[in-house]
């Protein structure tokens, strides 16, 4: 049975899991250090969700909860279920998680960006109710 946890304490077994993650959700994403991983683990706005079965971890997700002027808002990032356990529920079941405690933490909606390409996340996030936006989105590099 898969269970939801947030990380709260690093160890080496947990990054070993998720730099074994990472690369599935990109290509050019980059292993982190057991450091980034503790300072992810002690952040205030940002949560990782690990799906967990026993010790094995199937796949995980941040939620990223910050407030502005107008509000509480909450962002879901680096969503990635491991491709043995892709179409069992894995998703589904962090993402229900991650609403439900966007939610009581005081955000009116959750917020998230996936590139069309990846059709099967695209299905999930629609089935939970997630509706395209009509926005654009801009990132600076400088």
């Amino acid at each position: 049975m898969i269970e939801i946890t947030e990380l709260i304490e690093a160890d080496e077994g947990t990054l070993s899991s998720v730099n074994h993650l990472l690369p599935q959700l990109s290509g050019s994403a980059q292993l982190i250090s057991l450091e980034r991983l503790q300072t992810l683990a002690s952040s205030e706005s940002t949560r990782l969700y690990l799906a967990k079965e026993g010790d094995h971890i199937h796949g995980m997700l941040s939620l990223v909860v910050f407030g502005i002027p107008t509000g509480t808002k909450a962002w879901v990032e680096d969503v990635v279920v491991d491709d043995g356990a892709r179409g069992k529920g894995v998703g589904k079941s962090l993402m229900r998680h991650a609403i439900e405690q966007a939610q009581q933490l005081g955000a009116k909606a959750v917020d998230l960006t996936s590139r069309p390409s990846r059709e099967a996340a695209n299905k999930l996030y629609q089935s939970l109710g997630f509706e395209t936006r009509e926005t654009n989105v801009y990132r600076y590099l400088g």
